[in-house]
């Protein structure tokens, strides 16, 4: 007997492979897929504003790269002698204004030019839930710890979810006919808007993103909701807060994923690269001794293999870190 909900890998429409670049935005799940991504050799940027939660902070992220109106210092905000973008996660924030900008900038200057060359985009919604400035109806991306009476709460309609993403696909679609879309809703559950709120809120999430993928073949749904709450139903699937998913679990919808959107050959590429990126990690008792130079020298060979079968692979940051561990060793 199989006790378990297995959800079994659907074919997507389309594959990814290292010749794509990828931009992620999202919640805690997507820095983490976004993460596990890079470790596997794929050119991408993840979350240029930070972690964000809600759809409608996504699309205005991207509708401003889309601009590339940069940040200015009167949308800056200070609280507590720290000074905060309504439109980026708190790690953007500090305590001199001028430096805080500068990072904000920076990120987003990246992005923009990351965005032209884009050819596949990951969605991770967290919540419907939203907040917004009374005086003049501003969804936050965070509320960095501004007192709750700031703000206005509210959930957003399926409605409007399927309209903003539908002007949004449309015209980003115009100027990238072949561009690549997958969305997913967050496994992670949040509990401080409440137990009844949190399945109101996925529920909105799911019918905005049924329909929105209706509407676009480009589209994609990705079930890591579906993984964790059906497929993992048990709490040894989960980190000591029971919210958000345990390595083990990570690691299944990790598998799941590449499986889904990935060629054999591609997912034999990701392994030999996640490898590399192992061993990077590695920390030696002894580091001039001549078994790391030639643990090292092992490295740089299996880099240099593997960037001639795959030039598209920019190896060079993993080059240069065995390359200097033999340096400094001469």
């Amino acid at each position: 007997m199989d006790f378990r909900t297995k959800i079994p890998v659907s074919a997507s429409r389309f594959q990814l492979s290292h010749h794509d670049r990828m931009m992620v935005f999202g919640s805690c799940f997507a820095e983490n897929m976004g993460v596990r991504l890079k470790d596997s050799g794929f050119r991408i940027v993840t979350n240029p504003f930070g972690v964000l939660y809600n759809p409608s902070s996504i699309e205005m992220s991207i509708r401003r790269l889309m601009s590339a109106e940069r940040f200015r210092p009167e949308e800056l905000t200070e609280l507590d002698g720290l000074y905060h973008s309504f439109s980026h996660h708190g790690s953007f924030s500090g305590a001199n204004p001028v430096v805080a900008l500068d990072a904000i900038n920076q990120s987003f200057d990246f992005a923009v030019n990351a965005l032209k060359e884009t050819t596949c985009l990951i969605f991770t919604f967290g919540t419907s839930w939203v907040y917004a400035l009374p005086e003049n109806g501003q969804i936050v991306a965070n509320c960095h710890k501004f007192p709750e009476n700031r703000f206005k709460r509210f959930r957003l309609s399926v409605e409007t979810i399927v309209n903003d993403y539908s002007c949004l696909f449309e015209d980003l679609l115009k100027e990238k006919p072949d561009l690549k879309i997958i969305i997913t809703v967050s496994p992670i559950r949040h509990f401080r808007d409440g137990a009844h709120e949190n399945t109101i809120s996925k529920s909105a999430l799911h019918l905005a993103v049924d329909e929105i993928c209706e509407r676009f073949q480009q589209v994609e749904y990705y079930p890591s909701y579906e993984l964790m709450m059906d497929d993992l139903r048990d709490y040894r699937f989960y980190t000591d807060d029971m919210l958000h998913p345990s390595q083990v679990a990570q690691d299944y919808i990790w598998e799941h994923f590449a499986e889904t959107f990935m060629s054999r050959s591609t997912r034999d590429i990701a392994r030999q690269f996640q490898q590399i990126r192992k061993a990077m990690n590695h920390r030696p008792l002894y580091s001039d001794n001549e078994i790391y130079l030639r643990f090292a020298r092992k490295n740089i060979a299996s880099i240099e293999l593997l960037a001639l079968s795959v030039p598209e692979l920019d190896l060079s940051e993993e080059k240069d870190f065995f390359e200097k561990i033999i340096n400094v060793n001469k």
